[in-house]
């Protein structure tokens, strides 16, 4: 499993909907168009062939980075995680980023 960052930047209300909710069965929603998801190589694949099917590709941008484990994110604002909302295998970039989240509260 490897964690992806999710973006995505779509031109049509109805295919915007139907990514986002695409999305949120997959990865987890930081932002309205940002999501973060754990995913193997497989559900990769599977997750992009449904994107494909959705959007128009000379109108639509989805980009999904991959990040590495063990790096920490900043979080500037309001943080949009509860308290003690942890994803992940236990240890991993994603209850790393939690505790932090927690710790700047």
């Amino acid at each position: 499993m490897k964690n992806h960052l999710i973006c995505y930047d779509i031109a049509n209300p109805k295919r915007l909907g139907r990514v986002h909710r695409l999305c949120k069965r997959y990865a987890m929603p930081l932002q309205y168009s940002v999501f973060l998801a754990e995913l193997n190589a497989s559900r990769l694949e599977e997750l992009v062939r449904s994107l494909e099917a959705i959007i128009d590709q000379n109108e639509d941008d989805i980009r999904i980075y991959p990040l590495h484990n063990g790096h920490e994110a900043l979080f500037i604002g309001q943080a949009k995680m509860p308290e003690g909302v942890y994803i992940g295998s236990e240890g991993g970039m994603l209850d790393q980023l939690m505790h932090h989240i927690s710790s700047m509260q």
